[in-house]
């Protein structure tokens, strides 16, 4: 029980930490960025929201919150990479860009976490 509370804090520090990154960035100018913007915006409501739930005493909905959560974060993470690689919508990104190095691994920790608390609150494994 108490390994699963420390997932459900972690998996919502690591959340808020994403929203957070996206909504100040968004405020430092990405909000000028065609379709970018909007997603960065999008990205710090959805990191709040869920980072909320998962501190909420619902226990028959946190593997789900979770799994909501694990898959914001991995969207996050996949957008990241593919801005950086090929480019999305047109933006193109780099790696020296302001806080690059932490978005990624605070969403790739995310990811991980979150599924890790996804598979254990799981009904079939209670």
């Amino acid at each position: 029980m108490a390994g699963r509370w420390l997932l459900r804090l972690t998996g919502a520090a690591l959340l808020g930490a994403m929203a957070w990154i996206h909504a100040d960035l968004w405020r430092d100018g990405y909000r000028g960025i065609e379709v970018i913007g909007a997603g960065f915006l999008a990205n710090a409501v959805a990191g709040f929201l869920v980072a909320g739930l998962l501190l909420l005493p619902v226990r028959g909905l946190l593997p789900w919150v979770a799994t909501a959560g694990a898959l914001v974060a991995a969207g996050s993470l996949a957008a990241l990479v593919l801005s950086t690689t090929v480019g999305l919508f047109g933006f193109v990104e780099t790696t020296a860009a302001p806080l690059w190095w932490e978005t990624f691994w605070v969403e790739a920790a995310a990811v991980v976490v979150l599924a890790v608390l996804a598979v254990v609150a799981s009904p079939r494994r209670a």
